[in-house]
């Protein structure tokens, strides 16, 4: 489902009723984001928690069953903070952390502000009951990368996938067996031995969402 999300994505679908919808807002969320580079062939899958209102993730690598990871896949545990444009990496094992720069509020967790309403589409029958999942796509750029992302989220502004297209990658996001809730709002919190870190002020790479897990 998610390639062919992006495939809508690619084929760059429009629809003149634009002006017309309005963004949603995505509700609390603790799942699974698998994330793959059509350009390099890197894969990676994990955990995330999200806070639409607090704008926080927490994102830790894991396993998932038939989905194969790359070797250029790290253990990465990160705590992003996108009001903040910041995020944390974190070493629980040896109470240690990074604090560096997150350099785009845009993310996969919801429609970004700015985004812009392409199209609403249905995969499968939109005539048969529960034989159909109606999508709303939404489109922006990543204005530090210049990356356009095309975003398709459910009717309850669930996000289902997204795609990320820059000079050097083709990124598609899904978004795996996400429940409506946080389960563990402590892992939305700065650990205490990450508090009063200061941000890595030589670090010259570019970060975002889309290539934190790489």
């Amino acid at each position: 489902m998610f390639a062919v999300v992006a495939a809508l994505c690619l084929m760059g679908l429009s629809t003149s009723l634009a002006d017309h919808h309005q963004a949603c807002h995505s509700p609390n969320m603790t799942g699974t984001v698998a994330m793959s580079d059509l350009r390099n062939g890197a894969k990676v899958v994990a955990e995330f928690v999200y806070d639409p209102l607090a704008r926080k993730l927490r994102m830790k690598t894991a396993p998932w069953p038939g989905f194969v990871t790359t070797n250029s896949s790290r253990n990465l545990d990160l705590l992003l903070l996108f009001d903040q444009g910041v995020f944390y990496e974190i070493d629980s094992k040896n109470q240690s952390c990074e604090k560096k720069v997150l350099h785009s509020a845009v993310s996969s967790m919801e429609v970004p502000p700015g985004a812009s309403f392409s199209v609403k589409t249905t995969l499968g029958s939109e005539t048969v009951a529960g034989e159909g999942l109606t999508l709303s796509m939404w489109k922006g750029t990543v204005p530090k990368t210049q990356g356009t992302y095309c975003t398709a989220v459910t009717e309850g502004c669930m996000p289902v996938s997204t795609t990320y297209t820059s000079n050097s990658s083709i990124i598609i996001v899904g978004h795996i067996q996400v429940e409506t809730e946080i389960k563990d709002p402590e892992k939305l919190c700065v650990p205490s031995f990450c508090e009063g870190e200061e941000v890595d002020t030589h670090d010259g790479s570019t970060h975002t969402f889309f290539n934190l897990l790489f």
